[in-house]
């Protein structure tokens, strides 16, 4: 199959770095905000009274969105579609969470491997649902931070104290890694990093998998500022995180969540700067509000504003939403930067600029 005359298998996202060349591509927005919407209770949760698998379960699982690929599929299918309708190019697998040492919390680390495989699974049954010669449609394997920190003390009284080692985060990251492959994903999103030594780990995870498999994906990279200061949680500025990371050779580097777009102003223009991949910014929409109907304050009109500010400047050349988004978000964000073009870049690499 040929899409805008490219002869490569968009199934496995060989098509994207010359389409992120030929316009701005569009990510998804939040599952979280779109899962909070159906108000599910622990035995939704669990699949009840259709699915008895995990009746018995032993400690409270509601708020454990990775699960519902296996006890309310047709929801997370259904939030899929609604950001495909709305003009996303790219969605994510509800894996945000869907990792050993994150699913600990629940007493489910032995289901991570599966949550993987069928999240992926229905990712790209959605995104093959959409797909078109002239829009084809990617299913981005979702690789979160885990609840822990590998180069932060957990214990103020303790600087050396660390919750998690660099060897388990690592094993457990080929698990998600090689459970996302085998249902299906284009490429992998390292994403809402706040500790770079964690993102490390997944990253050594990949490129052992890819050597090891001889499977090269594409890998999108994206850190979160977590205040004022410019810095992620683990203190390195985004210069520094850029720099720290840049080997990788990702096919976007950026941030999302956080600060929400008008404040990541500043750090958006700083990547779009000094790097030599394509710059992504999925903010949230703005900061948190709990009186809001998905927790923030920020309308789709504001937001896509502020987005398309940044394509209008040459900012960024991939866009989305982070938390508090929604499908509405997205398709006025797919709308503001559609004639935009994308930003221009230069990859050492390569020895190729972007058009």
């Amino acid at each position: 199959m040929q899409f805008n005359g490219l002869s490569q298998s968009y199934t496995r996202g060989q098509a994207l770095p010359e389409l992120l060349k030929q316009r701005i591509l569009i990510l998804d927005g939040a599952m979280g905000t779109m899962i909070q919407q159906y108000k599910l209770s622990e035995a939704d949760y669990r699949g009840l009274p259709v699915n008895t698998r995990f009746a018995d379960h032993p400690s409270d699982i509601k708020g454990n969105n990775e699960l519902l690929v296996l006890t309310q599929a047709q929801i997370i299918s259904k939030i899929h579609e609604q950001y495909l309708d709305a003009g996303a190019d790219i969605i994510e697998t509800n894996t945000f969470g869907a990792t050993s040492v994150a699913q600990e919390d629940y007493k489910m680390a032995g289901l991570a491997r599966e949550m993987n495989i069928v999240s992926a699974q229905l990712a790209r049954a959605a995104c093959d649902k959409f797909s078109t010669p002239e829009k084809p449609r990617f299913a981005a394997g979702a690789i979160g931070p885990t609840p822990k920190t590998a180069s932060i003390s957990p214990d103020v009284n303790d600087p050396g104290a660390r919750n998690v080692t660099f060897d388990v985060l690592r094993a457990s990251y080929r698990e998600q890694i090689e459970g996302l492959f085998a249902g299906g994903v284009d490429l992998f999103l390292v994403e809402t990093i706040f500790d770079t030594l964690n993102a490390k780990a997944a990253l050594f995870a990949l490129d052992e998998f890819f050597e090891e498999t001889g499977e090269r994906l594409p890998v999108m990279i994206s850190g979160t500022v977590t205040d004022a200061s410019g810095r992620i949680l683990s203190g390195q500025t985004v210069e520094a995180f850029w720099n720290s990371l840049r080997h990788i050779k990702p096919l976007t580097f950026g941030l999302n969540c956080a600060l929400g777009a008008a404040l990541m102003r500043p750090y958006i223009a700083e990547l779009a700067r000094i790097c030599d991949a394509a710059v992504s910014c999925y903010p949230n929409a703005g900061l948190p509000n709990p009186m809001s109907d998905t927790g923030f304050d920020e309308t789709p009109e504001i937001t896509s504003s502020l987005v398309d500010g940044f394509a209008k400047d040459g900012l960024v050349n991939l866009v989305g939403g982070c938390c508090g988004t929604t499908p509405d978000h997205i398709r006025a964000i797919a709308n503001a930067v559609a004639k935009r073009k994308p930003r221009a870049f230069y990859r050492e690499d390569t020895n190729e600029v972007s058009a």
